[in-house]
């Protein structure tokens, strides 16, 4: 009884996330349209109200730890669900992320995307879609910001494992910049397919900073150490056994 109860209270939920993002799309589309501040303004709200919401409907309690990403920097983080995104771009002062091409042309999704500076990347293109990136990455870091990119390219559910893409490396080598791994355990609570919401504590944890300069295979070899061994323990915390390092 208590699982078919949680599964409306989820139902609902999931429903309710999408109506107000239709609402709001269209409320901050006049001002969206025409600067990228109301299109963050938009999208932020939005975050407050998901995040918000998850908390009496469902359960989970989002929460942020480490110190919070400023400046030009790029954020390496594990993707687990939509829980993370959120939860990233509501402290991120200027986020702007990496995409699948498909996205923008996804109803208000894409059209806040493009405003926000995001970058799209044709997915299985090869070295063709990262030179791209690249490309793309450095014309929209003319305006300050957090560039967040996913390693493993997609969305990984709690005890799978994918291998890192090199993308990141590429790019932490071509910015020059601080780059910031963060590890979570949404995916235990928001899984990245389904209705089912489950309480808990959802973590997005901020680590140590890895400088400039570091050899692309040993930044690599880092990073995946890094994220993956603090989202186990993220998500060991919370009950659940897993050893996704390869």
């Amino acid at each position: 009884m208590a699982q078919a109860w949680q599964y409306i209270r989820s139902l609902v939920f999931v429903i309710q996330i999408y109506v107000v993002m239709g609402i709001l799309g269209i409320l901050f589309a006049p001002w969206a349209v025409f600067s990228p501040r109301g299109a963050r303004t938009a999208c932020k709200l939005y975050c407050l109200w998901v995040l918000w919401t998850a908390r009496w409907m469902v359960g989970i309690r989002g929460e942020v730890h480490g110190t919070l990403p400023e400046g030009e920097v790029m954020i390496a983080a594990k993707h687990q669900s939509f829980l993370d995104i959120l939860l990233i771009f509501n402290v991120a002062p200027q986020a702007k992320f990496i995409m699948k091409r498909e996205l923008l042309w996804t109803p208000v999704i894409g059209i806040y995307a493009k405003r926000l500076g995001c970058v799209p990347v044709d997915r299985g293109k090869g070295g063709v879609a990262i030179a791209k990136m690249v490309q793309d990455v450095a014309k929209e870091f003319a305006e300050p910001g957090q560039l967040i990119i996913y390693p493993q390219g997609t969305r990984v559910a709690p005890g799978d494992y994918k291998p890192y893409k090199v993308g990141s490396a590429i790019l932490y080598e071509e910015l020059n910049q601080v780059c910031i791994p963060a590890a979570t355990n949404v995916g235990l609570f928001w899984p990245r397919k389904g209705i089912l919401r489950k309480p808990g504590r959802a973590v997005v944890e901020f680590l140590d900073p890895i400088k400039p300069g570091m050899d692309r295979r040993e930044f690599m070899a880092h990073l995946e150490q890094v994220v993956e061994t603090r989202s186990n323990a993220l998500m060991r915390q919370e009950g659940f056994e897993s050893d996704a390092v390869r």
